[in-house]
């Protein structure tokens, strides 16, 4: 099996621009910011960044914020690739700027907007061949494009019907890391039940949960780090007893024994290919 090259780092949204002035937002933003870690990965203050704010419906919006706080971190080559239909992902000018980029930001939004208008087309090509073979390249994304990364993306659902069947909605991502399910705004939002839905559906998956402010940067397509203030809660299918979610009819609630769940905060680790967690030690400095 080809060892991965590039880094992920989904995000559980709501990520510190530096704007904030809610206390939840604790993390310095220059210092320890997860930004900050998006481009000290992509190679630091000089990377090409390419924010893509297709899942926004005020992708102008969107854009300006994320130029903003990429300039206050000292970026000097950061530009905004505004792809709102299949022709856009077709242009030179798309083509150019993802095969240049050090970086490329998803930004939050509707998830399945991502996937139809970049989804098969010639730069989700680039985007995928680049993060197999390139050392350094990053491709970030927060809450809709921390999503879109995997394979079987959670498209929607609702969190008041947890645990019943059809509370979750899927729909394919752009396969980038197949072996995740991931799903944000975790904690604030109550998503625990759809979460458990989609893994109770693809067992063989691991489920993350990214609470806001929360990230992960996973290197070579397995080594899992959480930054941010946050949590991410992990589900892992493979050591379920009973699962009853195929037998299912729509509407009635779900048995599932033997559910493994993780709690992790920053600095912990995952390993996707052992499922096994490794915990900050105690003594140690937060990432």
């Amino acid at each position: 099996m080809q060892k991965i090259k590039g880094t992920l780092i989904p995000i559980g949204g709501n990520e510190d621009k530096g704007i904030e002035e809610s206390e939840i937002y604790t993390l310095e933003f220059i210092d320890d910011g997860i930004l900050f870690h998006v481009v000290e990965a992509a190679g630091g203050v000089d990377a090409n960044i390419v924010v893509i704010p297709t899942a926004s419906s005020i992708p102008v919006e969107v854009g300006e914020n994320y130029l903003t706080a990429f300039s206050t971190l000292g970026c000097k080559h950061v530009e905004v690739l505004d792809i709102r239909s299949k022709e856009d992902s077709e242009t030179e000018h798309a083509i150019e700027l993802i095969k240049n980029a050090d970086c490329v930001m998803l930004s939050g939004g509707d998830q399945s907007k991502i996937t139809d208008k970049i989804g098969g087309t010639t730069i989700h090509s680039i985007l995928i061949e680049r993060y197999k073979n390139d050392e350094g390249f990053v491709i970030a994304g927060t809450s809709a494009g921390a999503m879109v990364m995997a394979n079987e993306m959670i498209a929607g659902g609702s969190a008041s019907e947890s645990f019943i069947k059809g509370a979750v909605n899927m729909y394919k991502g752009l396969g980038l890391i197949p072996e995740l399910i991931i799903d944000t705004h975790f904690i604030r939002r109550g998503r625990f039940g759809r979460q458990s839905e989609a893994v109770a559906k693809f067992p063989n998956l691991i489920g993350f949960g990214l609470a806001e402010d929360t990230g992960m940067i996973i290197r070579n397509g397995n080594e899992c780090t959480v930054i941010g203030s946050g949590m991410v809660i992990v589900f892992d299918g493979s050591t379920l007893t009973h699962n009853n979610e195929k037998i299912l009819k729509e509407g009635t609630p779900m048995t599932m024994a033997n559910l493994t769940i993780h709690v992790l905060s920053n600095g912990d680790e995952y390993n996707i290919k052992t499922r096994k967690v490794k915990v900050l030690p105690i003594e140690a400095p937060f990432i």
